[in-house]
């Protein structure tokens, strides 16, 4: 589906019609410059590549800069492929905000928060053990067993164990969409969004 790249800035709360509190994250949303368009007589497939948010020529490939001077604009530091639009646009053109509309769902796909070696009962919401009495010792968040031994004598693949958590793509589906804020490039979507702010994520309608 069609949709843009933005850039997380952080959480709030608004008030609905009937004074309710939601939290909301605001999210700044393009403007997207088209930096390449895939057709199917070229590249077997329909698609808008767009670019997001400058970045300097100096930390730059000479392929980047290259490829933004094809479509005019400056190199950009994130580039995603959609597809899905209606509308025809040409390269260089710009994508902004009021591409969404008040009111519609949006999906949002982000990088979460990296959180490093944890265990179990963070990682996995294990529950731990119920008592700290009768002889329990230092187990209180421990897993348990992981397998049998002698049959079949090793662990599954999958096993829920501790490790490294976070720092995964992960995609929120039907957010909706409660302000949108054309003269600052501002989304308003009620709940929350994976990240880290200033964080860059994509938003498909």
């Amino acid at each position: 589906m069609s949709g843009l790249i933005g850039k997380k800035i952080g959480m709030t709360s608004i008030f609905d019609e009937n004074g309710k509190n939601i939290p909301c994250t605001v999210i700044e949303v393009g403007p997207c410059i088209v930096t390449q368009v895939r057709t199917k007589e070229v590249d077997g497939y329909e698609a808008l590549q767009l670019g997001f948010d400058d970045k300097t020529e100096k930390n730059s490939t000479k392929a980047q800069i290259g490829h933004s001077k094809k479509a005019g604009s400056s190199v950009k530091r994130k580039v995603v492929e959609f597809q899905g639009f209606d509308e025809d646009y040409k390269l260089g053109d710009s994508i902004n905000v009021d591409h969404f509309n008040e009111g519609e769902f949006v999906d949002i796909s982000g990088t979460s928060k990296g959180k490093g070696f944890q265990g179990v009962v963070k990682r996995h919401g294990f529950a731990g053990v119920g008592q700290a009495t009768h002889g329990q010792h230092n187990r209180l968040r421990a897993p348990g067993s992981i397998g049998a031994a002698s049959y079949p004598a090793r662990v599954f693949k999958g096993m829920k164990m501790a490790g490294r958590m976070g720092g995964e793509t992960i995609k929120v589906q039907n957010l909706r969409v409660y302000k949108v804020v054309p003269e600052k490039n501002l989304l308003v979507v009620k709940g929350c969004v994976p990240g880290h702010n200033n964080s860059y994520v994509t938003i498909q309608k």
